[in-house]
């Protein structure tokens, strides 16, 4: 039945969960095409703000009589409870019931896709690559799972039918995405309250590889576990410096936060590559975003000047304060290894600074599965502070909490709540600082600001 849907057909779509980072990319989208949106949300939120602005009608009470019953299509987030009165209510009238990930497919049969994968990068990397295509007016239809610092939003269209998609594992969603290129950036064990293991979650990577048309082209990080069961004919692997990958970065330079490098790739180069943005997994970010477009035939200059004119993603190494005697950066690490390199890259830019990592767990069962790997990511900071977990879609673990993480860590740690943050800061006024999680520690980010500069 899905196979069937015409979008041109659709006059009104509704969203269960639209305030959602992907699932406002797609209503966007809809907005785009002249399609009427409507939806619901729990809470209000800039992203739903900045929708309703764009013209899409928002509640947030989740009661079936604020519903519309003329939509052609709905839109749902795995996110949204089972007993949804609004999700029951659709279901009883018979409409479309789709996720976010059926849509995307769906969009993406017409379209020639490049779809970022991993469990980590790829909305850092997705966003690169569509601010690049842009920036050197190839240009792209842009599905972003957060918001572009150079354009203030998570979608953009183009005439050119091409598009930019972060293709996410989680549920399998990328399983029925139409690639082109495929980039896939990790695949450490995540998301196994889906998948149960390590291992299915990386058949699912392995048959997302599968899903490439045959002239399309494969990048994958040097050093994968699978690397070698890819199939693909034409297949590069990348690294940030170990020269059998098929393309790296050589003579990196630091300099006032911004990055100097040269890349080499399969039969080309590209010299005097500037970055100006924080991190050393974003210099490594950039060569997939580099390989891409020298693979569609851009001109070096437009690469180099796209990459230069990057501002990066809201809460992906964002700087909040950056001067000489105080930094703040943000960050939406939640998984171990995304923890490891933001820790990792800050203390490399500020070797000189005592740093002070303020994290929140998202989920108890990540915080179960990888509470080793927190601490061990943790105990490279001279400071932790770890709040309480944040559920998410879950409920509460017998057993699991915190100070799981905080037991381990090797460091100075402190476990406190979260109305406590801003007056810990308050008091001990750390000169580089860095909130880190995926849950809503982004709202103590505007307070700690103010604190820090009114010092």
């Amino acid at each position: 039945m899905i196979e069937n849907i015409n979008i041109s057909e659709i006059k009104k779509v509704y969203f269960i969960g639209i305030g959602g980072i992907g699932m406002s990319a797609i209503a966007r989208y809809f907005l785009s095409i002249g399609i009427q949106v409507a939806g619901y949300d729990k809470t209000s939120t800039k992203l739903t703000d900045s929708l309703i602005k764009e013209g899409a009608s928002i509640v947030f009470n989740d009661d079936p009589a604020t519903c519309p019953t003329d939509v052609d299509m709905v839109v749902y987030t795995p996110a949204i409870p089972s007993d949804s009165s609004i999700k029951h209510f659709y279901e009883q009238q018979g409409k479309h019931l789709l996720k976010r990930s059926d849509v995307l497919g769906i969009i993406s049969k017409h379209t020639y896709n490049i779809c970022i994968a991993g469990t980590h990068g790829k909305t850092t990397i997705s966003t690169m690559v569509a601010h690049v295509l842009r920036d050197a007016n190839y240009g792209c239809n842009a599905f972003l799972g957060g918001i572009s610092s150079n354009y203030q939003t998570n979608f953009w269209s183009s005439e050119n039918n091409c598009a930019v998609i972060e293709a996410d594992e989680y549920d399998r969603s990328f399983l029925k995405l139409h690639p082109n290129i495929i980039a896939i950036t990790a695949m450490d064990p995540d998301h196994l309250d889906i998948y149960g293991t390590a291992a299915e979650m990386e058949k699912a990577f392995l048959s997302f590889a599968e899903k490439l048309k045959s002239d399309g082209l494969l990048i994958t990080r040097k050093g994968l576990s699978k690397e070698n069961e890819f199939s693909s004919a034409l297949h590069y692997t990348y690294h940030i410096e170990r020269k059998d990958a098929d393309i790296y970065a050589s003579e990196i330079n630091i300099l006032d936060g911004s990055y100097n490098y040269n890349v080499s790739g399969p039969g080309w180069s590209l010299s005097n590559v500037r970055l100006n943005m924080g991190g050393m997994h974003n210099v490594e970010n950039s060569l997939v975003a580099i390989a891409i477009a020298k693979f569609l035939g851009i001109e070096d200059a437009k690469i180099l000047s796209a990459i230069a004119s990057f501002k990066g993603v809201k809460r992906r190494f964002e700087y909040i304060i950056k001067s000489p005697n105080q930094v703040f950066i943000d960050d939406y690490a939640h998984h171990p290894e995304e923890l490891r390199a933001l820790i990792s890259s800050t203390k490399r830019l500020y070797p000189a600074k005592k740093l002070t990592v303020i994290f929140q767990p998202h989920l108890f069962s990540r915080t179960r599965d990888f509470a080793d790997g927190f601490a061990e990511s943790l105990s490279i900071a001279d400071q932790a502070i770890i709040l309480p977990i944040y559920p998410a879609r879950e409920k509460p673990i017998e057993g699991v909490s915190s100070s799981m993480i905080g037991d381990k860590v090797k460091t100075s740690v402190s476990l406190i709540d979260y109305e406590s943050v801003e007056s810990y800061v308050d008091r001990q006024k750390p000169e580089l600082l860095v909130t880190a999680g995926a849950g809503d520690i982004d709202k103590c980010v505007e307070p700690l600001k103010n604190i820090l500069l009114n010092q």
